[in-house]
């Protein structure tokens, strides 16, 4: 640490220097530095034979759109994306869970993980499924319910379903365990299936979050979510 004496003559400069740091870091930030996965994508058409297959499987189930930033991510592996797709294709088409609470689900995980690009497309399939916009503007700005934590109106909006799913999947994302109490209410509403299919569907999409915000897959960290309005 400076001298007081030193520091009270070099203040002027670091005030200068800061500020120009300041102005150099936001300037490059919002306009010079484009924001780039932080690994090259993999092509977009099968590298060799052993891995057709594999492409063939995932364009099938994202067709009739091509394959998407993180199918390109997570070929760099093809075994690795054949089980990833196959996994979450099951979650997202074979589970009894009600499309509106998955999707109210999937889009809060996305707030809580900072996920962007799950954020935008999955809030707009809630919206598109039936939840409510004043519905999803509480999944949206709403802190996080943690371990004891009780309604006291902050929740007002929510269907009783949707406030126990909202509830059960902030548990499972931060912190991991969930309480009694959340997890029988569940139970209660939903069923010893849906249970079970709503834990692996907010298991399923913290990993697809963890993932495209670690990698950056979308270029989409730099930007903010759309608002609710915007669904």
């Amino acid at each position: 640490m400076l001298h007081p004496t030193l520091l009270k003559l070099f203040r002027p400069v670091l005030v200068r220097s800061h500020s120009n740091l300041t102005r150099t870091a936001c300037r490059t930030l919002t306009t010079s530095i484009p924001y780039k996965m932080r690994v090259p994508y993999a092509p977009s058409e099968p590298p060799n034979e052993e891995s057709r297959p594999v492409y063939e499987r995932i364009a099938e189930r994202r067709k009739p759109r091509p394959l998407i930033p993180l199918d390109l991510a997570l070929l760099h592996n093809p075994a690795v994306a054949d089980g990833w797709n196959a996994f979450i294709g099951a979650i997202r088409t074979k589970t009894t869970v009600p499309d509106t609470l998955k999707e109210l689900a999937i889009s809060r995980v996305a707030v809580l993980n900072s996920a962007v690009h799950e954020w935008d497309v999955h809030a707009a399939l809630a919206v598109k499924a039936g939840v409510s916009k004043s519905a999803m503007q509480v999944v949206f700005e709403t802190p996080v319910t943690g371990r004891g934590w009780r309604r006291d109106g902050d929740m007002e909006g929510l269907s009783e379903e949707e406030e126990a799913v909202m509830r059960y999947t902030d548990q499972m994302t931060i912190g991991v365990e969930v309480e009694d109490g959340v997890a029988e209410k569940v139970k209660g509403l939903l069923g010893d299936k849906q249970t079970v299919e709503l834990t692996a569907i907010v298991a399923a999409y913290n990993c697809v979050s963890r993932f495209l915000v670690a990698l950056d897959v979308g270029e989409c960290n730099g930007r903010g979510m759309k608002k609710v309005e915007e669904l």
